[in-house]
């Protein structure tokens, strides 16, 4: 009286689990991690061309002249009298000013 049917069966079972984790991880290469590499990869060539004089800004917004620098610490001149010593890995960015070049 009651007939019990068969579940179909699917051609590409493995394909078809597979495809959408596959999917994910390209999508998220694409928005998070490759462009998190670029802006590293920028952020380590800025701090290896830094120099004796160049205005940085640290992570923490403090303005100063790089006095002395080493591999891994930057000693910033604050003003006239106040030298500050920093890991080299704090400082944020470089101040063009491109009225002294």
């Amino acid at each position: 009286m009651f007939e019990i049917a068969a579940a179909p069966t699917q051609g590409g079972g493995i394909v078809g689990l597979i495809l959408p984790f596959v999917l994910m991880f390209v999508i998220f290469y694409f928005l998070l991690i490759r462009p998190q590499q670029k802006k590293q990869k920028t952020r380590n060539a800025m701090l290896g061309a830094l120099k004796k004089g160049d205005k940085v800004v640290t992570i923490g917004g403090l303005h100063g002249t790089i006095m002395e620098i080493t591999d891994d610490v930057v000693v910033l001149k604050v003003n006239d009298v106040t030298k500050l010593t920093f890991d080299r890995s704090s400082i944020s960015h470089s101040v063009n000013t491109d009225s002294e070049a």
